[in-house]
């Protein structure tokens, strides 16, 4: 309730330009969704909003431009469509179950395809230009080797993999970049990664 009214004092002057640095940080489901419909009829009626957040999902329902920053450095000044389809259209995940599996899965997707996959543990996603077409002879290769998944999903990629594909990092909410809490705080623009 605390952010939702500092963000409605923000508004009574009806400012040209409206800055919102993680305005959504706290709130829950339903506040997060009423204020970014505030913000979508701010711009409806003109108001220029820069926006800051970690929330990619955000940054992609919200933004018309999306501004990577890493390590203090503009890394990509685009929309987040145009993002989007220069990784590839679609990402296909497999759970393989164990990192092992996920890594001799990873060598054999390496050897036969256009894309490298990432790793994260015992999960793989392969970003595909060419829609689901390369799950079938995945799943072929990876069934003669005697590695089938313990999941299959195919969606559309996220600013999520965007950023991860620039940076080699996930963008981490909690606690710096790095996942452990000892990069640069959320918010700040010494190279904390953050879209803004």
């Amino acid at each position: 309730m605390r952010r939702r009214l500092d963000v409605a004092a923000a508004l009574v002057p009806e400012p040209p330009v409206l800055f919102l640095d993680e305005p959504t940080t706290g709130l829950d489901p339903q506040s997060r969704n009423a204020l970014w419909e505030m913000i979508r009829e701010l711009v409806g009626e003109g108001t220029t909003v820069l926006l800051t957040t970690q929330y990619l999902e955000e940054a992609d329902k919200l933004a018309e431009r999306v501004v990577v920053i890493d390590h203090g450095r503009v890394i990509v000044d685009d929309t987040p469509a145009l993002l989007k389809a220069r990784l590839g259209n679609t990402v296909i995940e497999l759970d393989m179950a164990e990192p092992p599996r996920a890594a001799r899965a990873a060598a054999l997707i390496g050897d036969g395809f256009a894309e490298r996959p990432d790793v994260d543990g015992s999960r793989l996603s392969l970003a595909s230009r060419d829609g689901s077409r390369p799950l079938m002879d995945l799943l072929h290769v990876l069934e003669g080797n005697d590695l089938v998944p313990r999941t299959v999903a195919v969606r559309e990629s996220s600013l999520d993999d965007v950023f991860l594909a620039l940076t080699g990092h996930r963008a981490d909410v909690a606690g710096g970049v790095d996942g452990n809490g000892s990069g640069p705080p959320p918010g700040t623009a010494d190279g904390d990664g953050s879209p803004r």
